[in-house]
C-alpha cells in the first residue's frame, strides 16, 4: 500500500535533509508546505488568490486553508504513489484532517520522529552560517570553514548568520515547537504509527534507519 510519510522533528533536527535524500535516492517526492506557500504567491487560481489576500493582510493561514493547499498539491500526478510530507501536519487538528486525505487517496500514514536533544539543536541552529554566493552551510561547532567567517569556495564572501539563529530566538522556537508538537506525537503514538529515530548520528546512518522503516 502507498504511504504518506510524515517526518516530525524540531528546527535543526535534519528532517528536511532526510526528506531530500528520500526524494533523490528513492524517487519519493518531498512535499514541503514552505514550498507550497511560496508557490501560492505566484499562482492565479481561486485558492491562490485567497491565500495571497490572507498573506497581504498579515493574518495566519488557517488549518482549513492549509489542508486545502496540501490536498490540491497532493492530487498531482507526481504524488500518485508514496510521498513525504515536510512541515505538515503541525497540529493534532491538521493530523485529523490528514486522515481524511489518506482515506480519500487510499494510502496509509507513517510518522517518523527525528529526535535530537535540546543542547545539540541549539548548537546546530546558533552555529549555522551560510555563504551568500553558493548557499553552502557551515557550522562553527561541527563544520567550521577553513577561515573563520568566510566561505571555503568563495573566500571573498563573508558568511551570513540568520537573524533568528540567536540563542534567545532559538529557545523560543524550540519551546513553540514543543508546545505544538506534543499533542501531534501523542496522536500518532496513540494509534501505534509513530517510530522514533536518533537524529544525532551521521546523516548516512540516519538515512539508513529512515529507509529501513519505510
Amino acid at each position: 500500500m502507498d504511504k504518506i510519510i510524515i517526518l516530525i522533528g524540531a528546527p535543526g533536527a535534519g528532517k528536511g535533509t532526510q526528506a531530500r535524500l528520500l526524494d533523490e535516492r528513492r524517487g519519493i517526492p518531498q512535499i514541503s508546505t514552505g514550498d507550497m506557500f511560496r508557490e501560492m504567491k505566484t499562482l492565479d487560481s481561486p485558492l491562490a488568490r485567497e491565500v495571497q489576500e490572507i498573506m497581504a493582510s498579515g493574518r495566519l493561514i488557517s488549518d482549513e486553508i492549509t489542508y486545502r493547499i496540501v490536498r490540491e498539491r497532493t492530487s498531482k500526478p507526481d504524488t500518485a504513489g508514496t510521498f513525504v510530507l515536510d512541515g505538515y501536519p503541525r497540529t493534532a487538528v491538521q493530523a485529523e484532517q490528514l486522515e481524511e486525505l489518506a482515506k480519500e487517496q487510499g494510502k496509509e500514514i507513517q510518522a517518523i520522529e527525528v529526535d535530537v536533544d535540546r543542547d545539540e539543536l541549539t548548537k546546530r541552529l546558533t552555529g549555522r552560517r551560510s555563504c551568500p554566493i553558493c548557499g553552502e552551510i557551515y557550522n562553527i561547532y561541527s563544520k567550521p570553514p577553513k577561515v573563520d567567517g568566510f566561505c571555503d569556495e568563495h573566500p571573498e564572501a563573508a558568511l551570513d548568520h540568520r537573524a533568528d539563529d540567536t540563542e534567545e530566538k532559538v529557545r523560543v522556537r524550540l519551546e513553540t515547537y514543543d508546545e505544538l508538537t506534543k499533542p501531534l506525537l501523542a496522536y500518532y503514538e496513540g494509534t501505534g504509527r509513530l517510530k522514533k529515530i536518533d537524529g544525532t548520528g551521521e546523516i548516512e546512518d540516519i538515512y539508513r534507519e529512515v529507509d529501513e522503516l519505510i
